[in-house]
C-alpha cells in the first residue's frame, strides 16, 4: 500500500497511467465505437477529418483512419504486453541460472546472451519475421526473442548480489533446494527491477512492431499503426491525417508506457524514494 500511495503523488507516473489507461479503454471499447470493420470502406477516398461521420478523415480506399487507430491499439497492446512477457520470461531463466550458478554455465549462457546483443534487435525481427509467416503469434515471438538480453543480464546482476545475502545463506543451512531458493528467496526481492523494464519493452516492442508493418511485415490481417503510416506515406502531401493520427497514436502510447515505467521506478527503488522523501 506504501508503494501504491507513493505512485499515487508520482506526477509524471500518474500522467502516464492515465494517458496508458485511456488508449485501454480505446482499444477494449473499439467494437462498440466502431462496429464496422476497420478494413471496410464505408465513404469517399481521401474524405477530410470530421466529414462524412468520419472524425480522422479516410484513406485512400474510403476506409475510416478513426476505426483504424481504435482497432489498431488492440493489436499493439497485445503484442506489445505479450512479447514484453516472452521476453521476460526467456531473459528471467537465463539470468537466473547463471546469476545463481556462476562458473562456466554463467560464463556459456553470458557469451549467448552477447552473441544476441550484437545484431541489431530490428534487423534480427526482420530476418525472423520474413522467414516465417508473419503472423500474430510468429511476430510475438519474434519480438520476445530479440527483447530478452537486456532482462536476462539484469537479472544476472540482481542474482549475483542477492545469492551471497544472509537470507540465502540461512536457506541453504536449512536444506531447502535449489529451486525454492530461487523462486521464494532470490526471485521475489529482484522482481522489481525486473517489472519496470519489462514494462519500458513494452514501448520498445510496440515501435518495433509499427516498424515492421510499415515495411509491409506485419500481419496482413490484422489492422495495425504501422500499417496506417506506410499505407499513407505516398499521399502524405495531399492526405497527412493518414500517416499523422496512427503516428500521434503511437507516440501517446510509448509515451505514455515511459513515464509509467519512470514512475514505477522511482517508487520501487527505495534509494530514490528516500531522497524523496
Amino acid at each position: 500500500m506504501d508503494a501504491v500511495r507513493a505512485f499515487l503523488r508520482h506526477p509524471s507516473g500518474m500522467a502516464g497511467l492515465v494517458l496508458l489507461l485511456a488508449v485501454v479503454a480505446l482499444a477494449l471499447l473499439a467494437p462498440v465505437l466502431f462496429p464496422v470493420s476497420p478494413w471496410e470502406m464505408v465513404g469517399a477516398p481521401f474524405t477530410p477529418p470530421g466529414e462524412d461521420g468520419m472524425w480522422l478523415g479516410g484513406d485512400t480506399l474510403g476506409r475510416d483512419v478513426a476505426a483504424g487507430v481504435a482497432h489498431g491499439a488492440r493489436v499493439s497492446l497485445v503484442i506489445g504486453i505479450a512479447s514484453a512477457f516472452a521476453a521476460m520470461v526467456i531473459g528471467v531463466v537465463i539470468g537466473a541460472i547463471s546469476g545463481y550458478f556462476g562458473g562456466a554455465v554463467d560464463l556459456v549462457l553470458m557469451r549467448v546472451t552477447e552473441l544476441f546483443q550484437t545484431v541489431p534487435a530490428f534487423i534480427l525481427a526482420i530476418l525472423l519475421v520474413a522467414t516465417f509467416s508473419p503472423t500474430l503469434t510468429t511476430i510475438i515471438l519474434t519480438l520476445g526473442a530479440v527483447s530478452w538480453p537486456p532482462l536476462a543480464r539484469l537479472t544476472r546482476a540482481e542474482f549475483l548480489r542477492l545469492r551471497k545475502r544472509e537470507f540465502v545463506e540461512a536457506a541453504l543451512c536449512q536444506g531447502e533446494g535449489t529451486a525454492r531458493i530461487v523462486l521464494g528467496h532470490i526471485l521475489p526481492n529482484a522482481i522489481s527491477p525486473i517489472l519496470v523494464v519489462t514494462s519500458l519493452t513494452v514501448a520498445t516492442a510496440i515501435l518495433l512492431e509499427s516498424a515492421l508493418s510499415f515495411m509491409g511485415l506485419g500481419d496482413p490481417n490484422q489492422m495495425s499503426w504501422g500499417f496506417m503510416i506506410g499505407a499513407g506515406r505516398t499521399v502524405i502531401r495531399n492526405a497527412w491525417w493518414m500517416s499523422v493520427f496512427p503516428g500521434v497514436a503511437i507516440l501517446l502510447t510509448v509515451l505514455a508506457i515511459n513515464l509509467f515505467g519512470e514512475g514505477l521506478s522511482d517508487v520501487l527503488n527505495p534509494r530514490v524514494s528516500r531522497r524523496r522523501a
